[in-house]
């Protein structure tokens, strides 16, 4: 009987229940929200299934499926033992995966598959469309601002500030240049915030737009030739990497991905970089980022700053290209639908979408899906600029 005993105490003490601490249970319940949003009510499915079961994965306790055994040094892969007898390839088999996210190896591959889905003739065709991807940047400012005034450093702020841009690759790759220990934190709202676009979006657009503005029909665009499309990404390219040297690995990889597409000469890399690598990279990055918000690790006040801070640099960044989308509706004499505005977060191609949406609501016969991609694309490059530009003061 004592040896029955002994066993079945046995069996209770390693399994998951004994381990269970009330915080992966918390986590656990935020990852069946975000299934039932995704599966459910299809909200970016394709960001917050992998993000809500990797959530759940890093929650099971005792599997250590992101147990480190090299002491944190695993970024390196170099081997170093830091337990006796251990090595790299020991640690949890999400944790080796999570090095293609520490390192900015998945963030740059997801920038060329969006360069290579992308098509930036809406911008050329209305190059007012960079003022309202412009303008979708003020929440990272915002963000920035307040962030400081709660105690963060410089760099923390910056990293916290960046994902006002709506742009989990670009939050990813500077976080891990200024603020590594917060690149958790940050990635998962990055990339919460950008999958929830539909539900914190609309009402902002709704608060600050007349029934009148919404209902506006904008006329169709130009159209771009190819010889445009194909010089604009070397351009921007050349440009940019001058100005903002520290942003040309993302940058790069989007106008790569992005000159692939546009070219005609290499159909095949363009539908790689579009499909299978992108669908590749999407999981694994996906998972990773879920499997960072373990419970015990993730509740506490400082990860809770910055998941509100990310929401509040959202909202102000649809504000902002709504409210500069009222004043071109003024100046060009209501020419332009201020719900475009709200596009130009760097959300590729869902902000568009949610703009269509809405504008459908109230005039069921517009069409402003490619006038929103315009401010759209303007603001991936938008988001990938401001990056640059912290990185260069603060790094």
């Amino acid at each position: 009987m004592t040896l029955i005993t002994e066993v079945l105490r046995g069996i209770w003490e390693s399994s998951g229940f004994a381990m269970l601490d009330w915080r992966n249970l918390v986590m656990i319940g935020v990852a069946f929200a975000f299934l039932v949003l995704a599966i459910r009510f299809k909200f970016e499915p394709l960001l917050l299934v992998p993000i809500a079961f990797g959530i759940l994965l890093a929650n099971m306790p005792g599997a250590d499926i992101m147990k480190d055994v090299t002491g944190g040094q695993l970024g390196d892969l170099s081997g170093a033992l830091a337990v006796e007898g251990a090595h790299w390839y020991e640690s949890g088999v999400l944790r080796i995966l999570y090095v293609g996210v520490k390192s900015s190896i998945f963030p740059c591959l997801i920038f060329m598959g969006v360069g290579a889905m992308t098509d930036f003739g809406p911008l050329l065709s209305n190059p007012v469309s960079l003022i309202l991807g412009a303008a979708a940047q003020l929440g990272i400012y915002v963000a920035f601002i307040i962030a400081i005034l709660l105690g963060f450093t410089p760099q923390e702020a910056a990293s916290i500030a960046i994902i006002g841009g709506a742009d989990g690759p670009t939050a990813i790759f500077t976080a891990s240049k200024l603020a590594a220990h917060l690149l958790a934190p940050i990635a998962l709202a990055a990339y919460s915030y950008m999958a929830l676009i539909p539900i914190i979006q609309p009402p902002i657009m709704k608060l600050l737009t007349t029934k009148k503005e919404r209902e506006v029909k904008m006329t169709q665009l130009r159209k771009v030739s190819k010889t445009e499309k194909i010089i604009f990404p070397v351009v921007v390219l050349v440009l940019v990497a001058f100005l903002l040297p520290s942003v040309v690995p993302l940058l790069g990889m989007l106008m790569l991905g992005n000159l692939f597409r546009e070219s005609g000469v290499v159909d095949r890399l363009s539908d790689t970089a579009q499909n299978a690598l992108m669908n590749i990279v999407t999981i694994m990055l996906g998972v990773c980022v879920g499997a960072t918000a373990n419970g015990q690790d993730f509740i506490q006040w400082k990860t809770i700053k910055i998941v509100v801070l990310g929401l509040v640099a959202f909202m102000f960044s649809t504000a902002g290209g709504v409210l500069i989308g009222k004043i071109l509706y003024v100046v060009t004499k209501g020419k332009i639908n201020p719900l475009i505005g709200a596009a130009g977060v760097s959300a590729v191609p869902m902000a568009a979408r949610v703009a269509q949406n809405e504008g459908r609501k109230y005039n069921p016969s517009n069409f402003l899906l490619m006038h929103a991609m315009g401010p759209n694309v303007a603001g991936v490059i938008g988001s990938a600029v401001a990056a640059g530009f912290l990185l260069i003061m603060f790094q």
